[in-house]
């Protein structure tokens, strides 16, 4: 699988999303994408409380331990790869979480207006 080029929604180069937990589609701790990535894994995304429960009642458990995966469970503050149209589905039911743009891949544009993005944009040290 090849990489679609780093790049971020500013226009700049892919910042690191996070290694503790480690995210991405490539487990790189990168919001990087590629074809095969059906997902579009590509926000890097602050959790919340609000969200996670909202995650967990649309299907995706994110903060349940999975040991047998090497996961430990998301909790707020946690910053992950989020699908973009997950995020595009929480703005919409107004409980999306931050955003880091720096670390969201340019492809979540493919989904996710700039606007909507903008939004929720958090600066993180």
């Amino acid at each position: 699988m090849e990489k679609d080029p780093s790049f971020n929604v500013l226009g700049s180069t892919l910042a690191p999303c996070s290694t503790e937990p480690m995210t991405g589609f490539f487990r790189n701790g990168a919001c990087d994408t590629c074809a095969a990535d059906t997902g579009s894994h590509t926000v890097c995304a602050v959790m919340t409380d609000e969200f996670l429960a909202f995650s967990k009642y649309v299907g995706n458990d994110l903060s349940t331990p999975r040991p047998e995966y090497g996961f430990a469970g998301l909790k707020s503050g946690d910053q992950w790869c989020l699908c973009a149209s997950r995020f595009l589905q929480a703005h919409e039911e107004g409980c999306a979480p931050q955003v880091n743009l720096h670390a969201t891949h340019v492809r979540a544009l493919d989904i996710v207006p700039i606007d909507v993005l903008r939004e929720y944009a958090v600066i993180l040290d």
